[in-house]
């Protein structure tokens, strides 16, 4: 198992609910979990992440409360396959956009770099970012 040198961990305040999002809907992979810990590590096209819900005091890192949405401030962006292919299957299962596709260029320095993305919530209002890649581009210059 390949593990990133940066994988986020997420605090859930429903386990079942949050681990069936990510997998039945995101289409991530468990590739390992800990059931009687509330705790999943999730991969999807590489994209890795961690869910958790607290449960043990001792164990439990938060340097302020918690309160919905969680993850203010903050979004995942996750590069994907086929973006168009888990837009469609989030609207067929009626799971609401924070902001439907578009088509987005980004300038870096002397080049823009195309996405093709969607943003979404998870049930506690963390935002993830979908995105495929469109490649580069030169700026024109007026």
């Amino acid at each position: 198992m390949n593990l990133n040198p940066l994988v986020p961990e997420l605090y859930v305040s429903d386990f079942d609910r949050s681990l069936g999002f990510y997998r039945d809907r995101l289409g991530f992979e468990i590739l390992y979990m800990r059931g009687e810990e509330r705790f999943a590590f999730l991969n999807r096209e590489g994209a890795q992440l961690m869910i958790e819900q607290p449960v043990d005091p001792e164990r439990i890192w938060n340097t302020a409360e918690l309160a919905a949405p969680f993850g203010r401030g903050i979004n995942f962006q996750i590069r994907v396959g086929d973006v168009d292919a888990l837009h469609a299957s989030l609207e067929a299962h009626g799971v609401p956009f924070f902001r439907s596709m578009e088509e987005k260029w980004y300038r870096r320095d002397d080049e823009l770099l195309g996405h093709r993305q969607f943003l979404v919530q998870d049930p506690d209002g963390y935002l993830l970012r979908f995105y495929q890649d469109l490649g580069a581009k030169p700026v024109m210059r007026a």
